[in-house]
């Protein structure tokens, strides 16, 4: 039985990371058009580089919770049946001893050259003068995948999608595409699909079971943790 999960905000949100739909959260202090897409990145650098300073600053100073940790011992008890795939720019899974995490939308300790494309561990200040460790052009930006732009390790992604027994999205709002429409490539390849969420997702409608409570909760004490089939993992929900 092979088990692909994605999470989304929800994971990490009780570690202390918030989600865009934070009504006083870091997001609502700026205008995404200006700090999360290439063009704002074009426009004004400096202001790009400060937003994501402070976000990666708020993410080195959480701790994995408990939902990351029963992810990290799941994968150590399912080995290579288990593809795991995050919208989240932290990395709090592997913090927690997760390994070969899938992160779709980048991640808050990488850097990249906009110049040559070479990938590297971010300073926890960056700014627009930073060199390139490779070639030394000052065109270095977050490794963050912004509005506009393609997701990454989709082929790893959408092949998991159609080979899996199991998918369980945790924490995700359905909001954003390509990730809310995962649920509908794995049911087409016969899966059974469970939503983990605080509350009922824009597409909860889409999964063939859900449970709604903190992450913290669901994760650790839910279905996750064993290996039996799916279909029993769904009737225990």
């Amino acid at each position: 039985m092979h088990i692909t999960v994605l999470s989304g905000a929800g994971l990490s949100a009780e570690s202390g990371l918030g989600t865009f739909r934070d009504t006083d959260g870091l997001w609502t202090q700026y205008d995404l058009a200006e700090v999360a897409t290439p063009e704002g990145f074009a426009a004004d650098p400096a202001k790009v580089h400060a937003f994501y300073n402070a976000r990666r600053k708020n993410a080195a100073e959480a701790s994995p919770n408990a939902a990351h940790m029963a992810l990290a011992q799941l994968q150590t008890a399912l080995g290579g049946r288990l593809t795991t795939v995050t919208q989240n720019v932290d990395s709090l899974l592997e913090a927690a001893g997760a390994t070969d995490v899938l992160h779709m939308h980048g991640a808050l300790d990488r850097a990249k050259c906009a110049e040559c494309g070479h990938r590297y561990k971010a300073l926890p200040i960056m700014q627009p003068s930073d060199p390139c460790p490779a070639c030394k052009a000052c065109a270095t930006r977050p490794d963050i995948v912004w509005f506009g732009e393609f997701p990454e390790h989709m082929d790893r992604i959408e092949q998991a999608l159609s080979t899996c027994d199991l998918f369980v999205a945790i924490g995700t709002s359905g909001q954003v595409y390509p990730a809310a429409g995962f649920v509908d490539l794995a049911r087409q390849t016969g899966a059974q699909t469970l939503e983990l969420t605080l509350e009922p997702s824009e597409i909860t409608s889409r999964f063939h079971a859900h449970r709604h409570g903190p992450a913290t909760e669901l994760v650790p004490h839910g279905c996750l943790r064993c290996s039996t089939s799916p279909s029993h993992r769904l009737r225990s929900v």
